[in-house]
């Protein structure tokens, strides 16, 4: 079946469909990755956004149970040049085809994503649709500007509803969760921490109840400012406890200690970003996936710990003299050689010298 991608701009690509039909919303985006299309698809942080896979073949090693960030897919479209229709690996339970159909998602294949990607590179990420309903790209135009003008609250969308443990016998660390990935969880946990994932609205009285060890203040989707109460819960909260910030939680907490956040021009989307670790030297090859970044010297309580050496963003901080530490990039994933695992490490140190203290 025909389908149709139109950009805000009437930018307009024609291509096949595959997963589900009908027509979807959202901002458009590119992930320079060339493996992990079932992490990027199940990740929260892209709910609201549609993927677009720069590396030309996906799908040739299918969809499992395993590889999911969270329950389901968030993002809201998939587009790519070649879909393999014959995956093959072991571990395969699923084909593309029938994962996107099972959840709903609409896929658009065929198309040029090299000319796509370096349109969004040249013009920024913008809203779009994919529609095998429709084939006039003005009608598809129209709706893509009403659409974009709907303010969705995206974090609300993806975190959980109540709050719930996973028991560990090591650290008690209170995790925020805006959209949280499942790994991130998963490498707390395997470090013995006990946690306990509270929602988005939880006041930082409900957090301090049970007199955690540490706070974590997770990923998740859109833009920071979006969130003024959690804003002002992690205000109250510093000093309290321990803190760490990843991605959004990042930016989260540097608003909180009254920095300022920006939007980049298309957005951090990729396993290839390659940060650079002040208090080491060492550069390290990140995954990543946000559409804001911090601004600078955003106070003076605040040493800069990593920045990007593409573009010179901030990626990371730590407070002078409270224990907090942050981290704009992805320290649960490991797309090269030299990952970033050791932030949980100083999080979980961070918290045992604080309750020895």
């Amino acid at each position: 079946m025909q389908a149709i991608l139109v950009l805000e701009d009437g930018t307009t690509f024609w291509g096949n469909s595959f997963g589900a039909t009908g027509e979807t919303f959202g901002e458009v985006v590119f992930n320079t990755c060339m493996t992990g299309y079932q992490e990027i698809l199940t990740d929260p942080s892209y709910n609201g956004q549609i993927v677009t896979m720069t590396y030309p073949l996906i799908g040739n090693y299918g969809f499992n149970e395993m590889d999911n960030e969270s329950y389901k897919p968030h993002a809201q479209g998939f587009i790519v040049k070649e879909l393999c229709d014959a995956p093959s690996n072991w571990r395969c339970s699923i084909n593309p085809e029938d994962y996107l159909k099972k959840y709903n998602i609409i896929g658009i294949k065929d198309i040029d994503t090299r000319s796509l990607t370096q349109h969004i590179r040249n013009f920024g990420s913008m809203y779009g649709v994919i529609s095998t309903d429709c084939e006039d790209p003005e009608v598809l135009r129209e709706k893509v500007k009403e659409k974009a003008l709907i303010k969705r609250e995206l974090v609300k969308e993806v975190s959980t509803k109540q709050m719930y443990n996973i028991h560990g016998t090591g650290k008690k660390v209170a995790v925020m969760d805006f959209g949280i990935k499942q790994n991130i969880l998963r490498s707390l946990n395997s470090r013995g921490c006990n946690l306990y994932v509270f929602p988005c609205t939880a006041t930082a009285e409900d957090v301090l109840a049970i007199n955690p060890d540490g706070i974590l203040l997770s990923n998740g989707p859109g833009d920071p400012k979006d969130l003024p109460w959690v804003i002002e819960n992690t205000r109250k909260l510093l000093g309290q406890k321990p803190m760490m910030g990843i991605c959004l939680g990042h930016q989260l907490l540097g608003l909180s200690l009254g920095g300022n956040t920006y939007k980049l021009k298309f957005g951090h989307h990729g396993g290839n970003h390659p940060v650079k670790d002040f208090t080491t030297g060492r550069v390290y090859i990140t995954s990543q996936n946000h559409n804001y970044a911090l601004e600078k010297d955003f106070s003076k309580d605040i040493e800069i710990t990593h920045l990007n050496v593409n573009d010179n963003t901030v990626e990371g901080f730590r407070h002078k003299y409270l224990p907090i530490i942050s981290v704009q990039y992805h320290p649960e994933a490991a797309p090269g050689p030299q990952d970033s695992a050791y932030i949980f490490d100083d999080f979980i140190k961070m918290m045992e010298v604080s309750s020895n203290a």
